[in-house]
């Protein structure tokens, strides 16, 4: 893990998830990048501790001809969080997290996604369901990615997922959070973390996401897809602590006029 905190506040408001608590709220992907140097220094600037590995793109043993993900990002100072991208039934989905238990030397934290349309990249709810099912009777945990539908958040929770994971918008589309109230009803009736996953496009973004409540952000595409990324990688680092403790602090209420900072009542003369 990474040896600094990200704040001062980090060490007293750890993320838990499946009984480990992280100091970094923010998680990052491992795709996009232009090789795996960029990879290392954006994950490092980031100062996230979760990272997640696309099992189907990414090469973390499967090919020993080929660059090893692992050599970079090592499992003793990150928590590989390995993912089933790509996967658009629930049947792949549960062999792809089989296969990254073997890889990973036997780590049940997975993160479910299972998609529904190949332009949105929408979650199948039914077969996310199913999946969760599965993974979960076999003893993984599961952080899984869904939609923003408050319903079927709780029930992903009922059946036992360490984590829900709903998007802010279409996965690497930058657009933001486009319906923060299911979200801020989703994390008001959660039990477990919820983080933002797919949709944000630059630091504000996380930090509105931070400020609703979520326990976390997950992103790829904002960071590898940034002209910089690894200056990138800073801003939203930056962004999810100060998010974050906006939401601990407590915004004032908004109102429709104007109130003084300084009170005119009491003046002297």
């Amino acid at each position: 893990m990474n040896a600094q905190p990200s704040s001062p506040i980090a060490l007293l408001d750890p993320l838990i998830i499946a009984g480990v608590a992280y100091r970094s709220r923010l998680l990052t992907g491992t795709g996009k990048f232009r090789d795996l140097d960029e990879t290392r220094r954006a994950t490092e600037a980031s100062a996230a501790e979760i990272v997640t590995v696309a099992i189907r793109r990414t090469n973390i043993g499967q090919d020993r001809n080929a660059p090893n993900l692992l050599d970079v990002l090592p499992p003793d100072k990150y928590t590989i969080l390995p993912n089933t991208a790509g996967c658009y039934t629930a049947d792949d989905a549960v062999r792809t997290c089989r296969l990254a238990r073997e890889l990973l030397d036997g780590r049940t934290l997975v993160k479910l996604e299972v998609l529904g349309d190949r332009k949105t990249l929408f979650p199948d709810v039914v077969q996310t369901l199913k999946a969760a099912e599965t993974l979960v009777a076999e003893g993984f945990q599961v952080m899984v990615y869904t939609s923003d539908d408050p319903l079927l958040a709780r029930r992903l929770e009922e059946i036992g997922c360490a984590a829900v994971m709903p998007l802010a918008a279409p996965i690497g589309s930058g657009l933001g959070i486009q319906n923060r109230w299911n979200i801020l009803e989703i994390v008001e009736n959660a039990k477990v973390p919820v983080l933002v996953d797919a949709g944000v496009g630059t630091a504000s973004d996380a930090a509105i996401a931070m400020e609703l409540g979520c326990d976390g952000v997950l992103m790829n595409t904002a960071i590898a897809g940034a002209r910089d990324p690894v200056l990138m990688a800073s801003a939203m680092r930056h962004a999810i602590i100060a998010g974050r403790e906006a939401f601990l602090a407590g915004r004032i209420p908004r109102k429709r006029y104007a109130s003084a900072s300084s009170p005119i009542d009491g003046t002297i003369g």
